[in-house]
């Protein structure tokens, strides 16, 4: 098989399945992963498909910023879910911290106050949610607004979180990727999730199913950090990812 043979078969395995392996097209091809690769790097600069940890896929896998507006209308139904679900792991006395993004604002309008609840967040939205419960202690992170996540970042509720340590951190994210980790597309506020995990006995990541095989601009952290996953749908190479690292998962 020659070269322009090998891409249009790697084009229609795309197209087919969304996304292609570098150790299956070895297989599928008989080539090695050095061939498979160079294919991948040529059909990419072509912007013919985008390279991916281990493979390649159709869609761009690279995560941009968004308003929280536009981010609220996409998967609501599925976000509601996940938020049904993780709304059912807060523990009566119990501390959590929740950051910030749309899926939190869901999970935040499914938490049905428990007897001693206090939440830490740097999320205004999800304050919001949660000011309506007389019940729940809320402690608001202060600093610069980011305007496009309704969120707080920065020094001053990073050095604020130094002084807290709580039982579970819920975190969005907007990408996983099984080799770069879990991504936000904002820097700074990469720095305070990460902060926010090292204040937090369990990290749980709430993501729907096209976070998956992203990577955005901030890393928070290895995959390895993250003790939870919450989604609709989790790709099997994920699952087992989670099972070699000991990370428990839910599908809802």
């Amino acid at each position: 098989m020659n070269n322009v043979e090998r891409h249009q078969l790697i084009l229609k395995q795309v197209q087919a399945n969304g996304h292609v392996s570098v150790l299956d097209l070895c297989e599928k091809l008989k080539v090695s992963s050095v061939t498979i690769r160079k294919d991948l790097q040529f059909l990419e600069d072509a912007g013919m498909l985008f390279r991916t940890h281990g493979g390649a896929t159709g869609s761009n896998p690279y995560q941009k910023d968004r308003t929280i507006n536009e981010k609220s209308q996409i998967n609501a139904d599925v976000k509601k879910r996940i938020g049904e679900y993780a709304a059912k792991l807060i523990e009566p006395n119990d501390s959590i911290i929740i950051a910030s993004g749309t899926t939190m604002q869901y999970f935040a309008q499914q938490i049905v106050p428990q007897q001693g609840l206090t939440v830490i967040t740097s999320a205004i939205n999800v304050t919001m949610e949660l000011i309506k419960h007389e019940s729940i202690d809320i402690i608001q992170l202060g600093g610069p607004v980011r305007k496009s996540s309704s969120s707080i970042m920065g020094r001053y509720a990073e050095d604020l979180l130094g002084d807290f340590f709580c039982s579970k951190l819920f975190i969005g994210v907007d990408g996983i990727d099984a080799g770069f980790g879990i991504t936000t597309t904002n820097a700074q506020e990469a720095l305070l999730n990460r902060k926010m995990m090292e204040s937090a006995h369990k990290t749980i990541v709430l993501a729907d199913s096209s976070k998956f095989d992203r990577r955005s601009l901030g890393k928070i952290a290895e995959l390895s950090k993250v003790d939870m996953i919450i989604s609709d749908n989790i790709p099997p190479k994920y699952q087992q990812l989670c099972d070699n690292l000991g990370i428990e998962y839910k599908i809802c």
